[in-house]
């Protein structure tokens, strides 16, 4: 009411209408976006290259370990990089840790040895483990609550994408110029992506929060998760003592993770530590399946690397389109819904390719069951990041960020790991469909996550 008596209606306040191409953020959309894709387009362009590297610089006993080794060191990153964040903020952990990963993929294009690559893959990791983290972070920060979900929708596109084209890209770069410029034109693009984020990174605190004590120990454990991951990825190779090896690794990894994640998540339970287990279960449960998808068909039906490739494409048009639709609907779709909803389409997807594969049904149907596989982790698979944020404050953004960083990988070596076992246990006794094992393997993945999707909303679902 005004001096004169008459009643007086607060103005409502502005809708912010603002879109990620928006003036605000089409910068630090597009630099992001393109951080992303690039640890994704890496990732696939090293797998094709690699045989060609290791018979160049005489170092096929070193193959397996460079790629365990980023594996193992992005887990170091991801808690360190989460730590550096609740104490100053995004910015430089993001600007430390891009600079890491274009050190390492320096150090990989000018190796003159298969040491000095793998050693450059350690810091690859080390960086790239980080700078996701980082990068979630800056996200949490910068955008509104009402835009995350189309961020991580592109994020997941950036992901998938590269499956369409980066084997190729890959293989053309090594045969005209040289395996080199794999790494080393990677090293310039992320630096062009990182200068794209600058202007965000300018407009934010040096220092946004602190977060609690204990940051030497999260780095001990994670270093211990490291060593897991490693030893999982040698059980394989131990010969009569592969399972004892891989049942060791295993416990470490179980001790090691728990002070890495929200707690309760072992446990399932409700709110943001059942977030966390279902992101780590869809990945286990689609990792699994992806390693193998190509593996199956070329052995069952004959198909060619080409032709089966065709089937790793249309699982990721159908992730990206999924993740798209989540990411249009916003709000409107709830976060658990979303995640329930993705962990039961997986599962249905995950049933059609093990039944599909015991009974040596038509290789469509399986290619089909892989497509709402990838559905399914399109529609809750960037949910678990968007729940993860709005669960979390300035003071844990960053633990919370690198523990569903941690959870993603560590459970897809995990379970990548006790497929490869459960295929070697069938392959050597004759007992059932190799394949089947493995993709029974991911079947018990998704049905974690189904479980556990039900528990991410405080209240009964």
């Amino acid at each position: 009411m005004n001096s004169y008596g008459e009643q007086v209606t607060a103005p409502l306040a502005a809708v912010d209408r603002r879109t990620l191409l928006s003036r605000d953020f089409v910068l630090t959309s597009l630099g992001t976006f393109s951080l992303i894709f690039l640890t994704a387009f890496e990732s696939l362009a090293v797998t094709t290259v690699m045989p060609g590297i290791s018979r160049e610089l005489d170092g096929q006993a070193l193959y397996a370990v460079s790629f365990a080794a980023p594996l193992a060191t992005g887990i170091v990153g991801m808690v360190a990089a989460g730590l550096w964040s609740d104490r100053r903020g995004p910015v430089r952990p993001l600007i430390g840790t891009v600079v890491l990963f274009m050190l390492g993929l320096l150090v990989c294009g000018v190796a003159p040895s298969m040491e000095v690559l793998v050693l450059g893959r350690l810091l690859q990791g080390l960086g790239g483990g980080g700078s996701i983290v980082a990068v979630y972070v800056l996200v949490g920060v910068v955008y509104p609550a009402r835009l995350q979900p189309r961020v991580f929708a592109g994020f997941a596109a950036a992901w998938v994408l590269p499956s369409l084209f980066g084997p190729s890209v890959a293989a053309l770069i090594a045969d005209r110029y040289g395996w080199q410029w794999v790494f080393l034109t990677a090293v310039a693009l992320a630096a062009v992506a990182l200068v794209m984020c600058v202007p965000s990174l300018r407009s934010l605190p040096a220092q946004v929060a602190r977060g609690s004590g204990g940051g030497r120990a999260a780095l001990a454990w994670s270093a211990l998760a490291a060593v897991g991951v490693l030893a999982l990825d040698l059980s394989s190779r131990a010969g009569w003592a592969s399972l004892f090896v891989g049942l060791a690794a295993g416990a470490v990894i179980v001790v090691a993770v728990r002070p890495l994640v929200p707690v309760g998540t072992l446990q399932a339970a409700r709110g943001l530590p059942s977030t966390v287990l279902t992101r780590g279960a869809l990945s286990a449960s689609f990792v699994t399946a992806e390693a193998y998808l190509p593996f199956v068909l070329q052995d069952h039906w004959d198909y060619s690397p080409g032709q089966a490739g065709i089937a790793l494409s249309v699982a990721g048009i159908s992730w990206a389109t999924a993740s798209q639709v989540q990411g249009r609907l916003g709000e409107r779709l709830r976060d658990t819904r979303a995640m329930v909803l993705g962990a039961n389409l997986a599962l249905v997807g995950l049933v059609t390719i093990v039944v599909t594969t015991f009974g040596h049904w038509s290789s469509l149907l399986l290619i089909a069951g892989f497509g709402v596989l990838a559905v399914g982790m399109g529609l809750g698979f960037a949910r678990t990041t968007v729940a993860m944020l709005s669960a979390s404050s300035n003071e844990d953004r960053g633990f919370n960020s690198s523990a569903l960083s941690i959870a993603d990988s560590l459970a897809a070596a995990v379970a990548v790991t006790i497929a490869g076992l459960a295929f070697a246990a069938s392959e050597s006794t004759g007992f059932g469909d190799p394949f089947g094992a493995v993709f029974v393997v991911g079947l018990v993945s998704v049905l974690l996550a189904v479980a556990a999707a039900r528990r991410t909303s405080l209240t009964a679902t």
